[in-house]
């Protein structure tokens, strides 16, 4: 009676020109996830920060999956609630419908690993931003834009957001538009647990199941593991369930059955419910189902949206769903596209995908903060020559970190607000001048992690780089510079790739960036294959910089075996910047104009070029502070010029 043609049902986007493909509606928090794994709540000692909540999280995830999704939902008007609205803007998700709440907090939701079985949260959503939505946040002309909306079970819990809700399903209905319910139950939500008791899966509810079956007939897409769908139908048998529920609505309906993946159900309920539609399945290493569903929510939103046979939505969704438990946070640990392609192709020869070197590598360069496809920077996190140019005079080394004050300003001047600036600062002097840094709008921020002038490398101030990255901005990049020569030593070589080795590590295990410089030429001759035979030996042993720091090539045909080496070892790799060494500009304009034959090279990190004569004048006392950032910003500019003409 309600079987309809697939076709018909799924293939939404061929015949419209609406804007979106989806617009999820709901709660809206901040996850702060304990970093302490098989440990009680209680016991936690630091919380790893990323936005959580179903619908949001289902945003992001058709995001990256390709779709474009869109969020209508309430944050306080606060540090969080800019911090989700920032991250939506970072994950492509169109944040029209995200209103400020001018009198409410943003929602906050703490969370844990015990154990493979124990995931405690508490919920802190008093009063909150997102469970204020009502009937005035849904725009008509919004709701018009999009092939589908999502509701969730949770925001049918209070009037208000109920109400907000049902007005978007009736808007969608009435312009041709798709309702996908994700019936999403927690029941400390709908106030049937303590606040104890975020992870409490299943209460049974006459009055819940009754108030969600007045949702069904509305729907074209159902989906909700075993316990949500005996709460939305009432009962405790799911085979009863799943009829009663086709009774109410001839919905697509998707079940979730966590491991054993799920079955899809387009007409009437068989028999046997394992005559359902089926997916492929994935067998994984449970390591936190927290946000499981709603990375499998995304990947079967993928397909059922672009017209795919359920068996492949449910495949992608069965995928989407094992990265998931695999991995410890929500929202940042669903798939892109391109690494759940990557996955369906290879497999994977790890059942904790968390493990998987291939994968995570593809996952971290495709979910990247920010596109950078050119960076101009001033460098100046040299410390041992500034050092010399203060000869051991006590007042003049107290300068110095005043002067990278006056060398960001000479950069920001240069930027102007535009895109692709940096600089290259350290922590030594440059502690002042990375705040100032830091301030200025996605201006690009470099530190370096190496003792000067090391050879073998060594990190300056300690040797343990963990407990010193997790200070840094999540934004800001490691750099670390290695003078290495192919032609080195064999002891030597195997030295300086096992510490450029611990850097990468800890760069992936902290979540930072890490710039590689490599320098060659002070250890041996240089030929046209001389670095690319350097890169290709780091990239050997697993290493994969974001960026490469490299000397001027002596030709087009030196650059042409940088380019193959990058593409042939990582094709995600951000791309090169060249290096000055204090060469004169008129040096630099030549290692430009070769350098930009190089499809790698997206520009240049200059240091003493720029700064060395103002440094050694303001230092002496014959410049003045407005002289010095008059010539940084003049020379920084000039070369700006060159590359850019060039």
């Amino acid at each position: 009676m309600f079987h309809r043609c697939q076709h018909k049902e799924t293939a939404l986007s061929a015949q419209t020109t609406r804007s979106l493909d989806v617009i999820t509606i709901g709660r809206a928090s901040v996850d702060l996830y304990g970093q302490q794994i098989g440990t009680r709540l209680e016991d936690v000692g630091s919380f790893a920060k990323s936005v959580g909540g179903c619908p949001t999280n289902i945003a992001v995830g058709t995001a990256r999956l390709g779709l474009k999704s869109a969020l209508i939902t309430r944050v306080g008007n606060e540090q969080m609630g800019r911090f989700i609205r920032e991250q939506l803007e970072r994950e492509g998700v169109e944040t029209r419908g995200v209103a400020t709440d001018p009198t409410r907090l943003t929602a906050l939701v703490l969370l844990s690993v015990e154990n493979d079985k124990s995931f405690p949260l508490i919920f802190y959503r008093d009063n909150c931003a997102d469970s204020a939505l009502d009937e005035e946040d849904i725009d008509p002309d919004f709701i018009r834009t999009a092939q589908a909306v999502l509701v969730t079970g949770t925001h049918f819990a209070k009037p208000n957001s109920d109400k907000a809700q049902r007005k978007a399903m009736r808007l969608a209905k009435e312009n041709g538009g798709k309702v996908v319910f994700d019936i999403d139950y927690r029941p400390n939500l709908w106030g049937l647990a303590g606040h104890d008791a975020g992870d409490s899966r299943y209460i049974a509810s006459d009055e819940v199941s009754a108030h969600l079956k007045t949702v069904l007939p509305e729907c074209d897409l159902i989906v909700g593991t075993e316990e949500e769908v005996l709460i939305a139908a009432g009962g405790d048998d799911i085979h009863a369930a799943l009829r009663t529920i086709r009774s109410l609505s001839p919905a697509v309906i998707v079940l979730k059955r966590g491991p054993m993946g799920c079955i899809v159900y387009d007409g009437p309920i068989p028999d046997d419910l394992e005559d359902g539609i089926v997916g492929k399945g994935f067998p994984i290493e449970v390591y936190n189902v927290l946000g499981a569903g709603d990375a499998f929510m995304s990947g079967f939103l993928r397909g059922w949206l672009r017209g795919e046979p359920h068996t492949t939505s449910a495949t992608w969704a069965n995928a989407c769903g094992a990265f998931a438990v695999s991995r410890l946070l929500c929202a940042p640990e669903i798939p892109t596209w391109t690494e759940l392609t990557y996955f369906l192709e290879n497999g994977s020869k790890e059942r904790a995908l968390r493990k998987d070197a291939a994968i995570n590598h593809v996952h971290w360069a495709t979910t990247r903060r920010r596109v950078i496809p050119r960076l101009m920077a001033l460098a100046i996190d040299h410390r041992s020559q500034l050092e010399d140019m203060a000869s051991g005079d006590a007042q003049k080394l107290a300068r110095i970190a005043d002067f990278k004050v006056l060398a960001v300003k000479a950069a920001a001047q240069v930027a102007d607000g535009r895109d692709g600036f940096g600089m290259l600062l350290d922590d030594k002097y440059g502690r002042d001048a990375l705040y100032a840094a830091s301030a200025l709008k996605d201006f690009w921020i470099g530190k370096p992690i190496e003792l000067p002038g090391s050879r073998p490398l060594q990190f300056e101030f300690s040797q343990d780089l963990g407990s010193r990255l997790v200070e840094w901005p999540v934004d800001h990049c490691i750099k670390v510079l290695c003078f290495f020569h192919p032609d080195d030593a064999d002891d030597l070589r195997k030295t300086q790739i096992a510490k450029l080795g611990a850097a990468f590590d800890a760069a992936r295990k902290v979540g930072r960036e890490l710039l590689i410089e490599i320098i060659a030429s002070k250890n041996g001759a240089v030929g046209d294959d001389t670095v690319a035979r350097a890169m290709r030996e780091i990239y050997a042993t697993g290493i994969k910089p974001d960026w490469w720091k490299l000397e001027a090539q002596p030709s087009a045909a030196a650059w042409g075996q940088i380019d193959a080496a990058i593409v042939e070892h990582d094709p995600y790799c951000r791309g090169v910047v060249l290096l000055g060494l204090d060469a004169p500009q008129a040096e630099l304009e030549t290692g430009f104009a070769i350098a930009k034959t190089a499809k790698s090279v997206k520009g240049f990190a200059v240091g003493r070029t720029i700064f060395g004569d103002a440094a050694r004048a303001w230092l002496d006392g014959r410049m003045s502070d407005d002289e010095a950032v008059a010539q940084m910003a003049e020379r920084f500019g000039a070369l700006v010029k060159v590359w850019e003409e060039s």
